[in-house]
């Protein structure tokens, strides 16, 4: 292989990890979410009977404040998520929404899944992280943006 070849692919192949890596989150992440709002969707609203345990400035609102605001995020945070687009505000916005759950429903639960405790929200926090942080990725519409905006 001609050294400026080798070059090219030793820039080109993290990159494409990167954004590999970055589409596979973004991907896993919309399904989850946009399936438990879908959830909320279609069911029925159980705030009620937590609403004791949601932590402040959520406490104030109502159940059906709650309710509607955590389907919704969950609905359209993941679709923009899917097409990276606003990306960390939307890795952001889940991660509240997460964090309120983990607090409400599974604080007291312990750490096992089977047990409805707070091991997903803790992973589903931590998968978010890299989106927050380094945003969508070179397979989004935040980078073609951002190209776009920059004149390249």
């Amino acid at each position: 292989m001609p050294r400026t070849a080798k070059k090219q692919s030793e820039k080109l192949y993290p990159l494409i990890g990167e954004a590999v890596g970055q589409l596979g989150l973004r991907l896993l992440l919309a399904y989850e979410f946009f399936e438990s709002g879908l959830t909320k969707w279609n069911g029925e609203n159980w705030f009620a009977e937590i609403q004791d345990q949601f932590p402040f400035p959520f406490s104030l609102f109502s159940p059906d404040a709650n309710w509607y605001a955590a389907m919704g995020s969950e609905l359209l945070f993941p679709v923009l998520l899917l097409l990276g687009l606003f990306t960390r505000f939307s890795a952001f916005a889940l991660m509240v929404l997460t964090a309120v759950a983990w607090y409400a429903v599974h604080a007291g639960n312990g750490y096992n899944i089977g047990q409805g405790g707070y091991k997903l929200s803790l992973m589903y926090i931590v998968m978010l992280l890299p989106l927050l942080g380094q945003g969508a990725g070179a397979l989004s519409l935040d980078y073609l943006w951002k190209r776009y905006r920059s004149g390249k």
